[in-house]
């Protein structure tokens, strides 16, 4: 299956560089999945497509704020590191720029020495281990000198490091944000509350390989990146419960969705108190057990998530749903609008 399937024009002004003012106010297409037909409401009328009893699962991951910018002890060349994942103990995998200017041994400093980090390890593409030292609380620094790590096709700042998070994120752990969820404010999950949908909360730590291209001519060469997840006992047991009463569970997000299908083709499509690394890929002809839809924002062309959505539904309801959101300027990827697929 080619890459080149999925390919599509998208003028560079619908790539939305900042967020809404009110997160709920974007626009919401619902798109039925078996027959393709399209119904463009508000993010706001969510509710109106949702029924007592229907299950929406939420990824409470946390957006670390990765990106640091620092200087060699010994040059004081600039140096950016963006923190990918936690290691061991004070050792992160991160990428950094210039790479060819740090290597084992390199020692960089942030804040004037508040931090300091130690290249350990030299990986692949300007990976590196860093070995991190401090006085302190690690998480206390970085939110001191850390910057939201933004997707590469964001070019503008971010004025408010919150509008980059979700109102319910929780675990820190994120080289990017669950995007899906940016839309909900915490009135709106209450709304859907007391209509009786039922909330539950997974996390996957969503890692910096979610914006990397698909670089390979056939889809079945390429591998994905690992990412880590975990389930509650509460979640596994709302989730079987929706599962053997027949109501509908639909997930915010593709990497709620991948951490879903994970758990659920490792129990038979049940759901288990759970953790590990996911490198799950979901493309067309893969059989969901877990999800009946899902919520996601609009994708890049020819990227693993928009083969995502076409598994769900059909490349050719796919396609012809992006072609419509170009057409009516629907706002793309992370602070865009947003798709339901039911």
């Amino acid at each position: 299956m080619k890459v080149d399937l999925y390919d599509f024009h998208l003028p560079e002004h619908l790539i939305a560089q900042t967020p809404l003012a009110d997160r709920q106010s974007s626009r919401l297409m619902v798109v039925d999945k078996v027959t393709g037909v399209l119904t463009h409401t508000q993010f706001t009328e969510l509710t109106e497509f949702l029924s007592a009893g229907d299950c929406l699962v939420l990824n409470d991951t946390k957006v670390l704020p990765a990106r640091l910018y620092g200087e060699k002890v010994d040059t004081e060349a600039n140096i950016e590191v963006l923190l990918l994942k936690n290691t061991q103990g004070d050792a992160w995998e991160a990428l950094v720029k210039p790479a060819k200017r740090v290597r084992v041994g390199t020692k960089i400093s942030f804040g004037d020495g508040l931090l300091q980090a130690t290249c350990i390890e030299e990986l692949e593409q300007g990976g590196r281990i860093l070995e991190f030292s401090y006085q302190g609380i690690f998480i206390e620094i970085l939110e001191q000198l850390g910057e939201m790590p933004l997707p590469p096709y964001i070019k503008e700042r971010l004025a408010e490091k919150d509008r980059y998070q979700t109102v319910y994120a929780k675990e820190e752990g994120s080289a990017a944000a669950p995007t899906a969820g940016l839309h909900f404010t915490t009135e709106m999950l209450m709304l859907l509350a007391e209509k009786g949908v039922q909330l539950a909360y997974i996390t996957l730590h969503v890692g910096l390989g979610t914006f990397r291209p698909v670089s390979v001519e056939s889809i079945e060469e390429h591998e994905m990146h690992s990412e880590y997840y975990s389930m509650s006992a509460e979640t596994a047991e709302i989730l079987n419960q929706a599962k053997e009463t027949g109501q509908k569970i639909y997930s915010v997000g593709t990497t709620s969705t991948r951490t879903l299908e994970t758990i659920a083709a490792d129990n038979n499509g049940q759901f288990t108190e759970c953790s590990g690394w996911t490198d799950i890929f979901i493309y067309p002809g893969f059989e969901f057990r877990a999800i009946d839809g899902m919520i996601t924002n609009f994708h890049l062309p020819k990227s693993t998530l928009i083969m995502l959505v076409s598994a769900l539904s059909s490349r050719e309801n796919m396609l012809h749903a992006y072609q419509v959101a170009v057409e009516k300027e629907y706002r793309f990827f992370s602070f865009g609008d947003a798709m339901f697929i039911k």
